[in-house]
């Protein structure tokens, strides 16, 4: 307990160093780790409600590091502490993660206001790792004033990075009318603002171009509550030459205040909270049918019943299930 205690004191003053290993402790499966993280979790204050939670995705190769190491530098000139939580995509056939993204932001990494963390998506769909939500509420107790979730590509499971952030990004690269197809209607439906990366040079029209289709599409989707006027909106942007973040990060501002103001932030977060404890108790409920013998046993010889046919699918999974409400589990 006075381990917990110490690390519990130096999350709150700040310490980078302490952050890393309680991250580290709640993204452990072992058992006595988990209690352990739980512990810390209820003894620390994480709901700070000064904090904004950013959502970012992008296809593969848009520029999402980049984006994110010139627009936290920006945000550390302004005064403000910056965590970003990179997810990385595991392996199907190896079950590794590269989890490179600390390597491609070397500038942002150095900055001693800045805290960088990535982790492996693992076997979670939806662009995030399991332990994503406390992770954020970690770097909250840690008074990071801004955390940037960083998914791991667009999709149409990504959504659920916009069930554990306020204002969520997608950034795109410019493209013409087949980009509109490249993206999943889901992503766009729940983004606050498009971000059109790489408008410089030789791309600036290409990209200007771009951010008019995407403004076209956004006025055939349905008004939603969440929004003051003129917001979802599509923004042009070049990470790389840094033009257009001040603009973003205006707009970003001007949003959050309003939803601060209207008490959609704040509605927003117990939503969020219901959402993850539903979804924990799933995760928690699957954990233990797994790690439990007799059922693991039972699957396997079950498995090799339903490929050479013996029994079928359905009548397996239903002798599963009788096992669970039998055992109790």
């Amino acid at each position: 307990m006075e381990k917990l205690k110490e690390l519990q004191n130096e999350i709150n003053a700040g310490n980078r160093r302490a952050l890393a290993r309680a991250i580290t402790l709640v993204e452990s499966t072992r058992a006595d780790h988990r209690k352990e993280a739980l512990s810390l979790m209820d003894s620390l204050n994480t709901n700070n409600k000064k904090s904004i939670r950013i959502g970012l995705t992008g296809t593969p190769g848009v520029g999402k590091s980049t984006f994110i190491e010139s627009f936290g530098l920006m945000l550390i000139n302004k005064g403000l502490k910056v965590a970003v939580l990179a997810v990385d995509p595991t392996s199907k056939r190896s079950g590794g993660s590269i989890l490179g993204d600390k390597t491609r932001m070397e500038l942002l990494s150095r900055e001693p206001k800045a805290f960088i963390r990535p982790s492996p998506s693992g076997n979670l769909q939806g662009g995030v790792a399991l332990r994503t939500r406390e992770a954020i509420a970690l770097c909250e107790a840690a008074k990071f004033d801004i955390i940037i979730v960083e998914t791991v590509g667009v999709g149409q499971s990504e959504v659920m990075v916009s069930e554990m952030t306020d204002i969520f990004l997608l950034l795109i690269a410019p493209g013409g009318g087949d980009e509109l197809q490249g993206v999943k209607r889901g992503i766009m439906e729940i983004a606050d603002l498009i971000l059109v990366n790489k408008a410089d040079g030789d791309l600036e029209a290409a990209a200007i171009r771009t951010s008019a289709d995407y403004s076209g599409a956004l006025r055939l989707l349905r008004k939603r509550k969440i929004d003051p006027e003129s917001f979802p909106k599509v923004l042009t942007l070049s990470a790389l030459e840094s033009i257009g973040l001040d603009n973003a990060w205006n707009e970003i501002e001007e949003l959050n205040n309003w939803r601060q103001k209207t008490g959609v932030c704040s509605e927003n977060r117990k939503h969020q909270s219901l959402k993850w404890f539903n979804s924990e108790v799933k995760n928690r409920i699957i954990g233990r049918i797994e790690a439990d013998a007799e059922i693991t046993k039972l699957t396997t010889e079950l498995g090799d019943a339903v490929f050479t046919g013996e029994i079928t699918p359905e009548r397996a999974v239903d002798t599963v299930l009788s096992t669970i409400i039998k055992n109790k589990l």
